[in-house]
């Protein structure tokens, strides 16, 4: 009888040992599937101004980028034609000759001063270090004049053109060998009066 008792009561522990054991399952919640509200579709007088006043300042930030893009175009233009206008030309030795390079630099001056009506400018002649200096004088003369002429035959007034001759007392780069006096053996223009300013 014991036993019995004994095997019933090991029974019973072991049945709540296990029931002990056991994990209880996770609890799942849906997910809410409910949609979300509809945006109302009215709005009143402060909502319609708030955003009347969003797209005025969205278009004039636009107007502001867009202009501030145009100053910078108009004055990288302006900066061009000036450096077209005063770019130098180069002579041969001894020579007062407009070369192929030279005509080049003097035609992209041409649309400039005919845009440009009331900019006036100077040409000055200048030479190498060889030759005496009455003659360098003569022959930075002489090309200046060759600059002038070139421009005046293709439709500038002579009047906006002035000619003056250094011959070699401003050389542009010092030395006694011919990378030198090419250097010096050239034309320069100033401009002396007027802005160059670009089209609208």
């Amino acid at each position: 009888m014991k036993r019995i008792h004994r095997g019933i009561v090991l029974a019973l522990i072991a049945v709540v040992g296990i029931s002990g054991c056991r994990r209880t399952p996770e609890t799942i919640v849906p997910a809410d599937t409910t949609p979300p509200p509809a945006p109302t579709e009215t709005c009143d007088a402060a909502c319609r101004q708030r955003l009347a006043d969003s797209a005025a300042a969205a278009e004039a930030e636009r107007a502001r980028l867009a202009a501030e893009a145009d100053a910078r175009n108009r004055a990288s233009a302006v900066a061009r034609a000036t450096a077209t206008l005063t770019s130098m030309i180069f002579f041969d030795y001894d020579a007062a000759e407009i070369r192929g390079d030279a005509k080049a630099a003097l035609d992209a001056k041409l649309p400039i001063l005919r845009a440009n009506s009331g900019i006036q400018i100077r040409i000055s002649g200048h030479a190498d270090e060889r030759g005496s200096d009455q003659y360098n004088d003569a022959l930075g003369q002489r090309r200046a004049a060759a600059a002038k002429r070139y421009l005046t035959d293709n439709g500038i007034d002579a009047a906006r053109i002035a000619i003056v001759s250094y011959g070699e007392q401003r050389p542009m780069t010092t030395g006694a060998d011919e990378s030198a006096w090419s250097r010096n053996r050239r034309a320069e223009f100033e401009i002396t009066a007027g802005t160059v300013t670009v089209p609208q």
